[in-house]
């Protein structure tokens, strides 16, 4: 209350923030929801006269001017307990964040249980959000279920079931399992198994398929095959069970690093050496891959840069802007101790 008046100040306007940078209303607009098209002193004065005035744009109106609600949804349609225990999920989710930084959005997570997939739905479908990110989609999922058509959907990898409309943002699972592999060949590797991940999900079947092509391009047996879902311990399970067909296994590729780090635990407790008795490639490069001893050789997968890009495809999607249906990132090969 001003002791003058007896009257409360009236809070700061967006023309009187352009009336003190001396631009016009337009201008003040666009630099306080991040567009990059203004002059960079011009936007410096806009942003002096913002803290000048200790101005706070009015989202409730613009939410009501635009119909839009700048927060966007991550869903990952896992447990609780396994996203959180996989650095996979955490360098998305930075991806997503540092972009939306330099955005006006905020986001959102949801973490589904498919037991209740139309929940997920009418939330996502009940004007809460913009847009959606979808990590780690089975095809047995149903929450992300016709969501295209009624609201803006980035796919992390493309769907399994696709009808050619998705957006999505990969690597090139296909082509990173099959380096990964020729790493082995190419080392004299002759009995080469794979610890395959789920093949309800794109990155499952797909570094699957890159294994054996190469396996059979070097003209070596593609049956050596045990599959895991991803985690530590479903490894380690598929380990043992390669190691009980009695085989004289002499590499492995394990389709994530979680994977690779319980096929190690299995390797050394029956006294088999790394790399020397069986060398392995792991696919990521994520803590796993450097916290193992022997350090393992491994795909890198620019998870941080994948999750960024969904970011930025779904945020062109809601403002009417022309992006890429398909977006793929390279991989590379890191090698380490273990191969």
């Amino acid at each position: 209350m001003s002791a003058e008046s007896g009257q409360a100040r009236p809070a700061p306007t967006l023309e009187m923030v352009a009336a003190l940078a001396g631009v016009s209303r337009a201008t003040v607009s666009r630099v306080v929801n991040g567009s990059p098209s203004v002059d960079p002193s011009m936007a410096d004065s806009v942003e002096k006269a913002v803290r000048a005035l200790n101005y706070v744009p009015n989202r409730a109106a613009r939410t009501l001017a635009s119909r839009r609600t700048y927060t966007v949804t991550l869903l990952v349609p896992e447990s609780t307990s396994k996203v959180f225990a996989d650095p996979f999920f955490a360098s998305v989710v930075e991806g997503i964040a540092r972009y939306l930084n330099t955005t006006e959005y905020m986001l959102n997570m949801v973490t589904s249980s498919e037991s209740n997939p139309e929940k997920t739905r009418r939330y996502l479908l009940g004007g809460n959000v913009d847009g959606v990110l979808v990590v780690s989609h089975h095809t047995g999922d149903h929450s992300w279920e016709r969501l295209n058509g009624q609201l803006p959907v980035v796919f992390a990898g493309r769907p399994l079931v696709d009808a050619g409309q998705s957006y999505f943002v990969e690597v090139d699972n296909e082509e990173g399992a099959a380096a990964a592999t020729a790493r082995l060949t190419g080392a004299g590797r002759r009995s080469i198994a794979t610890i395959a991940g789920p093949q309800d999900m794109l990155a499952g079947v797909d570094r699957l398929a890159g294994w054996r092509a190469e396996v059979r391009r070097a003209g070596l047996d593609d049956a050596l095959v045990e599959t895991g879902d991803f985690t530590v311990a479903s490894g380690a399970a598929a380990m043992r069970r390669l190691l009980d067909r009695g085989r004289n296994i002499d590499a492995v590729f394990a389709a994530n690093d979680q994977m690779a780090s319980g096929a190690y635990s299995v390797l050394q407790e029956r006294g088999l050496r790394i790399p020397e008795d069986v060398a392995v490639v792991g696919f990521d490069d994520d803590y796993y891959a450097t916290s193992l001893s022997p350090a393992l050789t491994t795909i890198h997968h620019p998870i941080t840069a994948l999750g960024g890009k969904m970011a930025e495809v779904l945020v062109d999607l809601i403002e009417g802007r022309p992006t890429e249906r398909v977006n793929r990132l390279p991989t590379s090969l890191v090698v380490r101790d273990s191969a």
